[in-house]
């Protein structure tokens, strides 16, 4: 049976009803995305006794109380006051930032809810980061436990950050004694997200390059934001991964998918991915190329011994996120607008196959040259 709507639990006689005894929770970037979706999670929740919403606009949910700031903002810690746990959900992994000003913005509103949570008398601050912090990388293991080494590098889109969010993330419980810190990753997010792996499938093409070994693993959104209440509510905690059960080989892609593949030598491929984003034409780095070529899929153990499980399949996420991208059009990264994807979209794509033609005889010529 369903829980009452949360309004007709606060116009019930507080005399005759139960107290709820859980915790007050605090939430950062609230509302919108994950945040917006987690707070109204949280808010309908019998087991949570108040929601805290922080962001820079008020969100649309009645339930929580909302504080209108930035998360760098030191004083955040007087709007944090009596919260038990903090989500800090307020990042920005958006392809379209400036780098510099991503960093800046996420590093420094980590540093300052961390320092706002200690200062406050929190004893619990949940962060999420992602499941490429392990890095993608042909010797990783099938799947990757919660416990395996982080190996990624800073040259994909945000992950720089992430990894910056971990190391704070580690420090903070030496730095401020008593305060518990919980990181959740998720594999490749899906349900309204942009990322460079989700346009990945807007391509006329997948791009497959020649010998790699991808393995995709997805996590819906609904299913980040029940781990987060798990974590919440202090059921599992440490390092958490999260994300379906399983993986889907490239061939079961490109099948449920019903895109071809373009396949490439790594050196064109990476060469040209590189090339174009030095010169701007692309959002997405060389680096975020390793992402589709090789695994990074976690294991989720914690979780799932602490009870959790995912209510998607990596075939149902698949099948939402190509029902999302239906009708764009994406060219090695670059989101074309309608006009130019009726126009161009298919020259995009012929250009950017060109342009590693012309490098590939070039190679040939030198070798011949030898």
């Amino acid at each position: 049976m369903s829980s009452p709507d949360p309004q007709v639990r606060a116009a019930r006689n507080p005399s005759t009803s139960p107290t709820v005894r859980g915790p007050v929770v605090a939430v950062t970037g609230a509302a919108d995305g994950i945040g917006a979706l987690l707070t109204e999670r949280l808010a309908a929740s019998d087991e949570i006794k108040q929601v805290i919403a922080i962001d820079e606009r008020r969100g649309e949910c009645a339930d929580a109380q909302w504080h209108i700031l930035d998360v760098r903002d030191p004083v955040i810690a007087e709007k944090l006051r009596g919260a038990d746990v903090v989500v800090h959900l307020a990042l920005d992994l958006d392809l379209e930032t400036d780098p510099a000003a991503r960093t800046a913005y996420n590093v420094r509103g980590t540093q300052t809810v961390l320092t706002a949570a200690a200062a406050a008398g929190v004893h619990r601050v949940v962060l999420c980061t992602s499941a490429m912090v392990y890095g993608a990388l042909p010797d990783n293991e099938l799947p990757l436990s919660e416990d395996a080494e982080l190996r990624a590098t800073a040259e994909a889109t945000g992950v720089g950050d992430l990894l910056e969010v971990e190391r704070l993330a580690k420090r903070a419980p030496r730095a401020h004694p008593g305060l518990n810190v919980t990181v959740v990753r998720p594999a490749v997010l899906v349900g309204g997200t942009d990322t460079a792996l989700t346009r990945y499938f807007e391509s006329p093409r997948l791009l497959v390059v020649a010998g790699s070994r991808p393995a995709w693993q997805f996590c819906h959104v609904e299913d980040l934001c029940s781990a987060l209440e798990y974590a919440v509510l202090e059921k599992v905690d440490g390092e958490l991964a999260v994300g379906c059960d399983g993986w889907l080989e490239q061939e079961e892609v490109e099948e449920l998918s019903g895109i071809r593949r373009m396949e490439l030598p790594s050196a064109v491929a990476l060469g040209a991915a590189a090339r174009l984003h030095r010169i701007g034409l692309t959002p997405s780095p060389a680096g975020d190329l390793a992402y589709t070529m090789y695994p990074w899929v976690v294991s989720g153990s914690r979780l799932h011994d602490a009870g959790w499980r995912p209510q998607w399949t990596n075939e149902e996420v698949l099948a939402e996120l190509l029902e999302e991208v239906a009708g764009r059009h994406t060219v090695a990264g670059r989101r074309l607008g309608r006009k130019d994807a009726t126009a161009a979209g298919a020259a995009g794509a012929t250009v950017a196959l060109l342009g590693t033609a012309a490098v590939v005889r070039r190679v040939r010529k030198a070798r011949r040259r030898i």
